[in-house]
């Protein structure tokens, strides 16, 4: 365990961030008010995460590896935090849906059969904790092998 310390602490840490960035989206109205903006602006937050990937392999790089990191290491890196991010996601969509924006779904539910043309029964197959939490947890997979590849051919250093 000692030996994934970095990649522990950056997941929790990507995790923390995305719950954050719920604070955000809620406080300027995108789970409610503005939800038809939602699926525009919610994907900012890539920018932030692949800001706390850059962070991570830094950290990795500097604090683990004396300095040097082979594509290999930092991608390898990325993926151990990315499966981190995954194994908390169950958690974070709780915390989500549970205390930051406990009425996303029926808002989204609503906004999808008013202004998206889909019938209640799918949007409620969409819209609701176990969809989503699928959703992020192969995401998180999915997004962070593509990230940890990209990012590791920045921070790499001989």
């Amino acid at each position: 365990m000692k030996k994934f310390a970095t990649e522990i602490k950056w997941g929790f840490l990507f995790t923390l961030a995305a719950l954050l960035w719920m604070v955000f989206e809620k406080t300027m109205g995108w789970h409610d008010v503005h939800i038809a903006k939602h699926a525009i602006y919610t994907n900012f937050f890539a920018l932030i995460a692949i800001t706390v990937f850059i962070f991570a392999l830094i950290n990795k790089r500097n604090t683990d590896l004396g300095g040097k990191m082979t594509w290999t290491q930092g991608f390898i890196s990325g993926i151990i935090i990315s499966i981190v991010i995954a194994i908390l996601a169950p958690l974070s969509q709780y915390i989500t849906h549970e205390f930051i924006t406990p009425n996303y779904f029926e808002n989204a539910i609503a906004n999808a059969v008013d202004n998206a043309g889909m019938t209640k029964e799918n949007a409620e197959a969409w819209f609701n904790y176990n969809s989503y939490t699928i959703q992020a947890v192969f995401g998180a997979l999915a997004m962070g092998v593509v990230t940890s590849a990209l990012v590791a051919l920045v921070v790499k250093r001989k």
